[in-house]
């Protein structure tokens, strides 16, 4: 799969980007509305590609059973309704219009289109952000299983919704396209032990989402922020649970430009856009992240900062 580098004001805000996908493998990737909307654009060719637009209505009019019996018709299929009333957990509300579901359960028969889809490749935008947990963990399963013969993509901007189903996840940003290293948490503890044996020292910084371990490069981390007993790592306006002390942190990143600008803030220089003055013993750091992003300085912090950065 093959997206097409795309400019604008002479910037570039999509790069060219070439996905390696076989059946039995889900990506996803994080990234804004704009660009997924680019994206999306870009995969026209409904021979291929089967498209899930955020906010998109199904036969509103229609009892859930009258839907699912009419995709079954015009897609062809041979299922029986019942049996498929039955898989995707919907016999209590088979006799109920589509308009008059809860908006979670009316957003999750709507996503069922991609299960009729003949396409090999589902591309679906946000499935998750508007479903309960009842109704997420439904299409997970269903998205698991077709996942067996399709190729899937998910667009979104959110890491969770990202680590529900997908195998690969890639962040998509002004940055440029990059993967994200995801292990499970027993992969990730049997590779730290490896290494303290090799005696190698990391350069990665180890974060945890969920049941999910995700590592970071250190040009990729924003700051980090101690906040009510926590360690945050801020990457691209989200943020990680970290189990190292700020300490711990600070001694790791002091080789990769990051700057103990505050008791409970590392901030990454390269990042660093402007130093705001509010009052003579009042200061703060604004970022360039793709969002606003502003942490404090401590006044004795001022002068070792503006030495490091010749100022």
């Amino acid at each position: 799969m093959k997206f097409e580098p795309m400019y604008q004001d002479g910037k570039l805000i999509l790069p060219k980007i070439e996905l390696d996908m076989t059946s039995n493998h889900s990506i996803g990737i994080i990234t804004d509305l704009k660009r997924k909307q680019l994206l999306m654009n870009q995969l026209q060719d409904h021979s291929q590609y089967y498209l899930f637009r955020a906010g998109q209505n199904e036969y509103m009019r229609l009892t859930v059973e009258e839907l699912i019996t009419f995709l079954i018709k015009v897609t062809e299929r041979n299922d029986h309704v019942v049996q498929l009333m039955d898989y995707f957990a919907l016999k209590e509300e088979k006799k109920v219009r589509v308009r008059n579901l809860p908006s979670s359960k009316r957003m999750y028969v709507t996503l069922l289109r991609a299960f009729f889809a003949h396409q090999p490749t589902l591309v679906l935008e946000e499935p998750y952000f508007y479903l309960e947990e009842e109704d997420r963990r439904h299409f997970k399963r269903i998205l698991d299983d077709l996942s067996k013969a399709k190729r899937i993509i998910i667009l979104t901007s959110n890491l969770e919704d990202a680590l529900v189903s997908c195998d690969a996840i890639y962040r998509l940003n002004e940055l440029g396209f990059h993967p994200l290293d995801i292990r499970d948490s027993e992969e990730e503890k049997q590779e730290v032990q490896e290494q303290d044996q090799a005696n190698i020292t990391l350069q990665k910084i180890s974060t945890k989402r969920n049941d999910k371990v995700i590592l970071f490069d250190p040009p990729e981390i924003d700051y980090i922020e101690s906040m009510d007993g926590s360690i945050l790592v801020h990457v691209g306006g989200e943020n990680y649970v970290c189990a190292l002390t700020l300490s711990e942190l600070e001694q790791r990143l002091l080789n990769f430009g990051f700057f103990r600008c505050h008791r409970s803030y590392i901030v990454n220089l390269q990042k660093v856009r402007e130093i705001i003055t509010w009052t003579k013993n009042s200061y703060s750091l604004r970022l360039h992240t793709g969002k606003d992003a502003v942490v404090p300085l401590s006044r004795s912090k001022l002068q070792e900062l503006k030495t490091l950065l010749n100022i």
